[in-house]
């Protein structure tokens, strides 16, 4: 079992930079075998923002490539998503994902709370 708390979001002009932090308890993050960062707009669908494996490898969706960067500080055991450039359209609850595959082979799976990040334009 792994919790996580999401901190960081605000309310913030377009052009503005974020950054939020995904601080993981009862579990270290070494031993999550990916971590990542969704969001979910206003009557939309919750979509996959950014990933980082337990070895550092980091993954993004086109729409965060070059604006967002995902990174992990093992001894914080945190996970952070820098986000600049922001947009109006990156207004969305962005909440914590971790996954892993237990000793019983089972998949697990869980989130944060999020957190509201909001562009004004």
């Amino acid at each position: 079992q792994v919790q996580l708390v999401e901190s960081g979001g605000g309310l913030v002009q377009a052009g503005g930079s974020l950054r939020l932090s995904c601080a993981a308890s009862r579990r270290s993050i070494i031993n999550i075998d990916v971590m990542g960062w969704y969001r979910q707009a206003p009557g939309k669908q919750r979509e996959l923002v950014a990933t980082i494996t337990s070895g550092g490898r980091a993954n993004y969706v086109e729409f965060a490539k070059d604006r967002f960067t995902i990174s992990r500080d093992n001894a914080k055991n945190t996970v952070y998503l820098q986000m600049n450039s922001l947009k109006p359209e990156d207004t969305a609850v962005y909440s914590c994902n971790a996954q892993w595959t237990d000793w019983k082979n089972d998949e697990r799976n869980y989130w944060g709370q999020g957190t509201q990040v909001t562009v004004s334009s």
